[in-house]
Protein backbone atom coordinates (compact mmCIF):
# COMPACT_ATOMS: atom_id res chain seq x y z
CA UNK A 1 0.00 0.00 0.00
CA UNK A 2 1.54 3.12 -1.48
CA UNK A 3 0.13 6.67 0.72
CA UNK A 4 0.94 10.17 -0.06
CA UNK A 5 4.10 12.01 1.52
CA UNK A 6 3.70 14.92 2.03
CA UNK A 7 6.64 17.30 2.98
CA UNK A 8 6.36 19.98 5.94
CA UNK A 9 8.62 22.17 7.32
CA UNK A 10 6.36 24.97 9.43
CA UNK A 11 3.93 23.01 12.04
CA UNK A 12 1.29 25.53 11.42
CA UNK A 13 1.18 24.07 8.04
CA UNK A 14 -0.17 20.71 9.87
CA UNK A 15 -2.87 23.00 11.61
CA UNK A 16 -3.81 24.29 8.39
CA UNK A 17 -4.29 20.91 6.49
CA UNK A 18 -5.42 18.41 9.29
CA UNK A 19 -7.84 18.29 12.06
CA UNK A 20 -7.93 16.70 15.40
CA UNK A 21 -5.62 13.60 16.44
CA UNK A 22 -6.37 9.68 14.84
CA UNK A 23 -9.55 11.44 13.33
CA UNK A 24 -10.42 10.53 9.82
CA UNK A 25 -8.91 13.60 7.80
CA UNK A 26 -10.11 12.15 4.10
CA UNK A 27 -13.38 10.66 4.51
CA UNK A 28 -11.66 6.72 4.50
CA UNK A 29 -13.21 3.97 6.13
CA UNK A 30 -9.92 3.78 8.17
CA UNK A 31 -8.62 6.15 10.61
CA UNK A 32 -5.73 8.07 9.29
CA UNK A 33 -2.78 8.15 11.67
CA UNK A 34 -0.18 11.08 10.81
CA UNK A 35 3.46 9.85 11.23
CA UNK A 36 5.98 12.44 11.47
CA UNK A 37 9.09 10.94 9.74
CA UNK A 38 12.73 12.20 8.58
CA UNK A 39 13.20 9.98 5.41
CA UNK A 40 16.04 8.27 6.65
CA UNK A 41 17.14 4.91 6.48
CA UNK A 42 15.65 4.54 10.43
CA UNK A 43 12.02 4.86 9.34
CA UNK A 44 12.57 1.57 7.55
CA UNK A 45 10.28 -0.56 9.97
CA UNK A 46 7.61 2.10 9.32
CA UNK A 47 7.60 1.66 5.56
CA UNK A 48 8.02 -1.73 5.54
CA UNK A 49 4.88 -1.53 8.06
CA UNK A 50 3.19 0.04 5.21
CA UNK A 51 3.81 -1.46 2.30
CA UNK A 52 3.34 -4.98 3.62
CA UNK A 53 -0.24 -4.13 4.49
CA UNK A 54 0.19 -4.55 8.58
CA UNK A 55 -1.13 -1.13 9.13
CA UNK A 56 -4.33 -2.46 6.87
CA UNK A 57 -4.42 -5.57 8.97
CA UNK A 58 -5.01 -3.31 11.97
CA UNK A 59 -7.76 -1.55 10.53
CA UNK A 60 -5.28 1.82 10.13
CA UNK A 61 -4.29 4.37 7.36
CA UNK A 62 -0.77 6.31 7.74
CA UNK A 63 0.06 9.13 6.00
CA UNK A 64 3.30 9.94 6.38
CA UNK A 65 4.98 13.67 6.66
CA UNK A 66 8.20 14.71 6.57
CA UNK A 67 10.16 17.16 8.64
CA UNK A 68 13.28 17.72 8.56
CA UNK A 69 14.42 17.57 12.12
CA UNK A 70 12.87 15.49 15.38
CA UNK A 71 12.75 18.69 17.03
CA UNK A 72 10.17 19.92 14.62
CA UNK A 73 7.61 17.14 15.21
CA UNK A 74 7.80 18.20 19.24
CA UNK A 75 5.10 20.94 19.18
CA UNK A 76 2.71 19.30 16.59
CA UNK A 77 2.38 16.00 18.44
CA UNK A 78 1.94 17.98 21.67
CA UNK A 79 -0.98 20.10 20.69
CA UNK A 80 -2.80 16.74 18.78
CA UNK A 81 -1.82 17.74 14.92
CA UNK A 82 0.61 15.08 14.46
CA UNK A 83 -0.09 11.35 16.34
CA UNK A 84 3.06 9.38 15.50
CA UNK A 85 6.78 11.13 15.42
CA UNK A 86 10.60 9.31 14.78
CA UNK A 87 13.19 11.32 16.00
CA UNK A 88 15.98 11.00 18.34
CA UNK A 89 15.58 11.58 22.05
CA UNK A 90 17.76 15.00 22.04
CA UNK A 91 18.64 17.56 24.74
CA UNK A 92 15.80 19.88 22.81
CA UNK A 93 13.19 17.22 23.67
CA UNK A 94 13.41 17.03 26.90
CA UNK A 95 13.57 20.92 27.05
CA UNK A 96 10.44 20.38 25.58
CA UNK A 97 8.70 18.62 28.19
CA UNK A 98 9.98 20.30 30.73
CA UNK A 99 7.92 23.03 29.36
CA UNK A 100 5.01 20.95 29.14
CA UNK A 101 5.08 19.75 25.60
CA UNK A 102 2.80 16.27 25.63
CA UNK A 103 4.93 14.23 24.26
CA UNK A 104 6.08 10.19 25.46
CA UNK A 105 8.53 7.96 24.34
CA UNK A 106 7.28 4.54 23.06
CA UNK A 107 9.27 2.46 21.13
CA UNK A 108 13.02 2.35 19.91
CA UNK A 109 13.45 3.49 16.20
CA UNK A 110 16.82 3.10 16.40
CA UNK A 111 19.79 2.06 17.99
CA UNK A 112 23.49 0.21 18.07
CA UNK A 113 23.61 -3.13 18.96
CA UNK A 114 26.71 -4.88 18.47
CA UNK A 115 28.05 -4.95 14.67
CA UNK A 116 25.50 -2.29 14.11
CA UNK A 117 27.12 0.57 14.91
CA UNK A 118 25.77 3.04 12.22
CA UNK A 119 26.98 6.72 13.56
CA UNK A 120 31.04 5.83 12.84
CA UNK A 121 34.21 8.23 14.47
CA UNK A 122 35.69 9.11 11.30
CA UNK A 123 39.18 10.95 11.00
CA UNK A 124 41.03 12.91 8.63
CA UNK A 125 43.42 10.56 6.36
CA UNK A 126 46.12 12.43 5.82
CA UNK A 127 46.29 12.63 10.17
CA UNK A 128 46.61 8.79 9.93
CA UNK A 129 49.02 8.62 6.93
CA UNK A 130 51.11 10.69 8.61
CA UNK A 131 51.05 9.35 11.68
CA UNK A 132 49.90 12.21 13.74
CA UNK A 133 46.80 10.38 14.95
CA UNK A 134 47.54 6.89 16.15
CA UNK A 135 45.05 6.89 19.04
CA UNK A 136 42.14 8.80 20.22
CA UNK A 137 44.25 10.48 23.21
CA UNK A 138 46.19 12.03 19.64
CA UNK A 139 43.03 14.18 18.84
CA UNK A 140 43.59 16.23 22.08
CA UNK A 141 44.04 20.03 20.21
CA UNK A 142 41.89 18.97 17.02
CA UNK A 143 38.69 20.06 15.52
CA UNK A 144 36.22 17.38 15.77
CA UNK A 145 32.38 17.55 15.04
CA UNK A 146 28.87 16.49 15.67
CA UNK A 147 25.95 17.12 14.04
CA UNK A 148 24.04 19.32 16.68
CA UNK A 149 24.14 20.86 20.25
CA UNK A 150 22.47 18.28 22.47
CA UNK A 151 21.97 15.25 20.25
CA UNK A 152 22.86 12.35 20.90
CA UNK A 153 25.81 12.34 19.19
CA UNK A 154 27.05 14.33 21.28
CA UNK A 155 26.74 11.76 23.77
CA UNK A 156 28.49 9.53 21.94
CA UNK A 157 31.77 12.15 21.56
CA UNK A 158 31.85 12.01 25.48
CA UNK A 159 31.68 8.32 25.49
CA UNK A 160 34.70 7.38 22.56
CA UNK A 161 36.85 10.48 23.93
CA UNK A 162 36.80 9.16 27.21
CA UNK A 163 38.15 5.79 25.73
CA UNK A 164 41.49 7.89 25.23
CA UNK A 165 41.39 9.75 28.38
CA UNK A 166 39.97 12.96 27.03
CA UNK A 167 36.92 15.24 27.43
CA UNK A 168 35.66 17.56 25.14
CA UNK A 169 37.52 20.16 26.81
CA UNK A 170 40.28 18.78 25.50
CA UNK A 171 39.48 19.25 21.98
CA UNK A 172 37.36 22.17 19.65
CA UNK A 173 34.05 20.68 19.40
CA UNK A 174 32.05 21.96 16.45
CA UNK A 175 28.76 21.35 15.24
CA UNK A 176 28.13 20.76 11.15
CA UNK A 177 25.15 19.17 9.61
CA UNK A 178 26.37 15.58 8.45
CA UNK A 179 26.51 16.48 5.02
CA UNK A 180 28.71 18.79 5.58
CA UNK A 181 31.47 16.38 7.07
CA UNK A 182 33.10 15.24 4.33
CA UNK A 183 33.71 18.51 2.54
CA UNK A 184 35.23 19.95 6.18
CA UNK A 185 37.66 16.71 6.79
CA UNK A 186 38.94 16.69 3.07
CA UNK A 187 39.44 21.14 2.87
CA UNK A 188 41.42 20.19 6.30
CA UNK A 189 39.07 22.24 8.88
CA UNK A 190 37.47 19.39 10.43
CA UNK A 191 40.35 16.72 11.74
CA UNK A 192 37.29 13.94 13.21
CA UNK A 193 33.68 13.64 12.70
CA UNK A 194 30.91 11.83 14.78
CA UNK A 195 28.81 11.00 11.39
CA UNK A 196 26.12 8.60 10.11
CA UNK A 197 25.68 6.56 6.91
CA UNK A 198 25.95 6.87 4.09
CA UNK A 199 27.88 9.60 5.00
CA UNK A 200 30.84 7.68 6.86
CA UNK A 201 30.90 5.35 3.74
CA UNK A 202 30.98 7.71 1.31
CA UNK A 203 33.89 9.81 3.11
CA UNK A 204 36.21 6.53 3.50
CA UNK A 205 35.56 5.27 0.18
CA UNK A 206 36.54 8.49 -1.49
CA UNK A 207 39.81 9.01 0.26
CA UNK A 208 38.81 11.83 2.86
CA UNK A 209 38.38 9.99 5.55
CA UNK A 210 39.32 6.26 7.75
CA UNK A 211 37.09 4.72 10.24
CA UNK A 212 38.16 4.75 13.59
CA UNK A 213 34.88 2.77 15.18
CA UNK A 214 31.47 2.36 15.41
CA UNK A 215 29.50 3.60 18.04
CA UNK A 216 28.61 0.19 18.94
CA UNK A 217 32.08 -0.26 19.80
CA UNK A 218 32.02 2.31 22.35
CA UNK A 219 28.30 3.20 23.23
CA UNK A 220 26.34 -0.05 22.47
CA UNK A 221 22.96 -0.42 22.40
CA UNK A 222 22.71 3.57 23.11
CA UNK A 223 18.68 5.12 22.33
CA UNK A 224 19.50 6.91 19.32
CA UNK A 225 16.39 7.21 17.69
CA UNK A 226 12.53 7.13 19.07
CA UNK A 227 9.20 6.23 18.58
CA UNK A 228 6.73 9.07 20.01
CA UNK A 229 2.94 9.20 20.50
CA UNK A 230 1.36 12.63 20.62
CA UNK A 231 -0.21 13.11 24.16
CA UNK A 232 -3.77 13.33 22.80
CA UNK A 233 -3.09 9.98 20.99
CA UNK A 234 -1.94 7.90 23.95
CA UNK A 235 -4.86 9.84 25.73
CA UNK A 236 -7.95 9.45 23.31
CA UNK A 237 -6.85 6.81 20.79
CA UNK A 238 -5.15 4.17 23.27
CA UNK A 239 -6.57 1.58 21.13
CA UNK A 240 -5.46 3.39 17.82
CA UNK A 241 -2.07 3.38 19.86
CA UNK A 242 -1.79 -0.43 20.30
CA UNK A 243 -2.57 -1.22 16.69
CA UNK A 244 -0.19 1.24 15.18
CA UNK A 245 2.31 -0.19 17.73
CA UNK A 246 1.63 -3.53 16.86
CA UNK A 247 1.77 -3.00 13.13
CA UNK A 248 5.04 -1.36 13.45
CA UNK A 249 6.77 -4.28 15.68
CA UNK A 250 5.66 -6.49 12.39
CA UNK A 251 7.99 -4.10 10.40
CA UNK A 252 10.77 -4.03 12.95
CA UNK A 253 11.05 -7.92 12.48
CA UNK A 254 11.06 -8.11 8.81
CA UNK A 255 13.64 -5.02 9.12
CA UNK A 256 15.95 -7.05 11.21
CA UNK A 257 15.45 -10.56 9.40
CA UNK A 258 17.15 -8.72 6.39
CA UNK A 259 20.24 -8.01 8.61
CA UNK A 260 23.24 -10.08 9.22
CA UNK A 261 26.87 -9.60 9.56
CA UNK A 262 26.36 -5.92 10.17
CA UNK A 263 25.12 -5.23 6.57
CA UNK A 264 21.90 -5.57 4.53
CA UNK A 265 22.34 -8.91 3.97
CA UNK A 266 19.58 -11.23 5.39
CA UNK A 267 17.43 -13.20 3.95
CA UNK A 268 15.18 -10.39 3.20
CA UNK A 269 17.69 -7.71 1.97
CA UNK A 270 16.98 -7.61 -1.30
CA UNK A 271 12.96 -6.74 -0.44
CA UNK A 272 14.17 -4.54 2.29
CA UNK A 273 16.49 -2.79 -0.16
CA UNK A 274 14.11 -1.90 -2.89
CA UNK A 275 11.72 -0.53 -0.25
CA UNK A 276 14.62 1.88 1.24
CA UNK A 277 15.69 2.43 -2.59
CA UNK A 278 12.02 3.58 -3.48
CA UNK A 279 11.69 5.66 -0.01
CA UNK A 280 15.29 7.50 0.18
CA UNK A 281 15.95 7.54 -3.89
CA UNK A 282 19.42 6.14 -2.33
CA UNK A 283 21.97 3.62 -4.82
CA UNK A 284 20.84 0.32 -3.64
CA UNK A 285 24.92 -0.46 -3.91
CA UNK A 286 25.39 1.81 -1.12
CA UNK A 287 22.32 0.63 0.66
CA UNK A 288 23.75 -2.97 0.56
CA UNK A 289 27.81 -1.34 1.50
CA UNK A 290 26.59 0.85 4.57
CA UNK A 291 26.29 -0.61 8.04
CA UNK A 292 22.58 -0.38 9.13
CA UNK A 293 20.94 1.08 11.91
CA UNK A 294 19.98 -1.96 14.76
CA UNK A 295 16.14 -1.51 15.65
CA UNK A 296 14.65 -3.93 18.96
CA UNK A 297 12.75 -6.45 17.33
CA UNK A 298 10.19 -6.05 20.68
CA UNK A 299 9.83 -2.53 20.39
CA UNK A 300 11.75 -2.22 23.95
CA UNK A 301 13.25 1.14 24.63
CA UNK A 302 16.76 1.58 26.40
CA UNK A 303 15.70 3.23 28.91
CA UNK A 304 19.17 3.37 30.82
CA UNK A 305 20.53 4.98 27.84
CA UNK A 306 17.94 7.48 28.07
CA UNK A 307 18.57 8.39 31.15
CA UNK A 308 22.75 8.11 30.83
CA UNK A 309 22.26 10.51 27.42
CA UNK A 310 19.89 13.43 29.67
CA UNK A 311 22.56 13.22 32.89
CA UNK A 312 25.09 14.10 30.23
CA UNK A 313 22.93 16.84 28.91
CA UNK A 314 22.26 18.58 32.28
CA UNK A 315 26.26 18.17 33.12
CA UNK A 316 26.48 20.03 29.93
CA UNK A 317 24.32 22.59 31.24
CA UNK A 318 21.57 22.24 28.16
CA UNK A 319 18.51 21.41 30.22
CA UNK A 320 15.97 23.94 31.34
CA UNK A 321 13.83 22.73 34.50
CA UNK A 322 13.11 19.74 36.14
CA UNK A 323 12.71 16.50 33.62
CA UNK A 324 13.45 12.96 33.62
CA UNK A 325 13.80 10.48 31.11
CA UNK A 326 11.60 7.68 32.83
CA UNK A 327 8.12 10.64 33.18
CA UNK A 328 8.86 10.58 28.98
CA UNK A 329 8.65 7.17 28.54
CA UNK A 330 5.66 4.44 28.06
CA UNK A 331 6.52 1.43 27.35
CA UNK A 332 2.86 0.11 27.95
CA UNK A 333 1.91 0.27 24.21
CA UNK A 334 4.61 -2.25 22.93
CA UNK A 335 3.99 -4.39 26.25
CA UNK A 336 -0.06 -5.08 25.24
CA UNK A 337 1.37 -5.44 21.26
CA UNK A 338 3.81 -8.32 22.26
CA UNK A 339 0.77 -9.95 24.28
CA UNK A 340 -0.75 -11.00 20.91
CA UNK A 341 2.78 -11.41 18.56
CA UNK A 342 4.96 -13.51 20.80
CA UNK A 343 8.95 -13.51 21.14
CA UNK A 344 10.80 -12.41 18.36
CA UNK A 345 12.50 -15.11 16.24
CA UNK A 346 14.55 -14.79 13.92
CA UNK A 347 13.34 -15.97 10.05
CA UNK A 348 16.46 -17.54 8.51
CA UNK A 349 14.64 -18.53 5.22
CA UNK A 350 13.75 -16.66 1.84
CA UNK A 351 10.61 -15.16 2.01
Amino acid sequence: MRLKRTALLLCSTIALLFGGAGENARGDALPVIRVGILTSTTDAPLWIADRYGYFKDEGLTVQFLTFSSGEQMIAPLSTGQLDVGGGSAAASLYNAVARGADVRLVADLGSDPPGYGFNQMIVRADLVKSGKVKSIKDLKGMTVATNALGSPSSSQLVKFLAKGGLTVDDVKHIYLPYTQHEVALRNGSLDLASTIEPFATDAIKTGAAVKVAGDDEFYPNQEISVIMYGGAFVRDHRDQGVKFMRAYIRGARLYNDALAHGKIAGPNAAAVIKLLTDETKMDPAVLRDIVPPGTNPDGKLNVASLREDLAGFKAAGLIEGNVTADQTVDASFATEALKGLGPYRKKTEQR
